[in-house]
């Protein structure tokens, strides 16, 4: 079996109950848009087995284990919670985690303090483990970049963090403070909304080696699908509109993010050739 111009979704949610009870049928349609594999991302503990156990019992899918930065009233993770999970097979990553200041609901930033403990929590066990650390930041890019600096060992003591920036929507000075640390960038489809030129003008800037392609499902369908509730199939959408940006083909931005995410994800075996 041929395996080049496959796409990889990078961060999904097929747990969630909208994507799980109709699986089946959502693994048919990743196989009919050529979608090889596609990462389910963990963002409660109390979530964790349900997603672990759709990593283990499909070949085409992995898992990561971690905390939602805006999940509230859930078990607080330690570092042990997050080695434990971490341990288990088909885990392949850290997260999500980061910060989210967007919804305050009144309280200051000063009041977030759990929120950056609970992200420094998730930055030691990434590097202990030496998976990627899958980032959520919204309103809250400068501390989100300063914690990383800060626990990330990027001065050379220990294995340095390294991650993606995933569904990213913040500004081109953003992303090359990321891309300096070494992260990479994913992009979702809030790439090909109408309003979105700011965010193509930063994909721009984005080298190919350093991008990766999401969907997010079940949110953030990509256009033509605006609205609906979202699928890994739907990641050529996503992959279409980086070509457009770049100037290349869509089997080159397939094959590159592809590439990616086996570098950056590296406990993910590469799809064996079938005879």
């Amino acid at each position: 079996m041929d395996h080049r111009g496959m796409f990889t979704d990078s961060h999904c949610h097929l747990s969630f109950p909208e994507l799980r009870e109709q699986l089946p049928a959502i693994l048919d349609a990743m196989a009919q848009s050529r979608v090889e594999r596609a990462l389910c991302i963990c963002t409660t503990l109390e979530e964790f087995d349900t997603v672990h156990a759709l990593a283990t019992a499909h070949p085409q899918l992995w898992a990561t284990v971690g905390v939602h930065p805006d999940n509230e009233d859930v078990r607080e993770p330690t570092l042990e919670d997050l080695l434990a999970g971490a341990a288990r097979p088909r885990v392949v990553g850290i997260g999500e985690t980061g910060l989210d200041y967007y919804r305050l609901n009144g309280r200051s930033v000063a009041e977030m303090a759990w929120q950056r403990d609970r992200f420094r929590v998730h930055i030691r066990a990434a590097r202990q483990t030496d998976l990627p650390l899958v980032i959520h930041t919204r309103s809250a890019s400068d501390d989100t970049l300063a914690i990383l600096r800060e626990e990330g060992g990027f001065s050379g003591e220990g294995n340095a963090a390294r991650g993606v920036f995933h569904c990213f929507t913040e500004t081109s000075a953003v992303a090359r403070a990321a891309l300096d640390l070494g992260f990479y960038i994913s992009f979702s489809g809030i790439l090909t909304f109408r309003n979105a030129v700011d965010l193509r003008d930063t994909a721009r800037l984005v080298p190919l080696d350093r991008l990766l392609i999401e969907t997010d499902s079940p949110y953030l369908a990509p256009v033509p699908h605006r609205g609906k509730v979202n699928t890994p199939a739907w990641v050529p959408h996503v992959a279409q509109q980086v070509a457009d940006i770049h100037g290349v083909s869509l089997e080159a931005v397939a094959e590159a993010s592809s590439a990616n995410f086996l570098r950056l994800f590296n406990r993910v075996a590469p799809a064996q050739a079938v005879h």
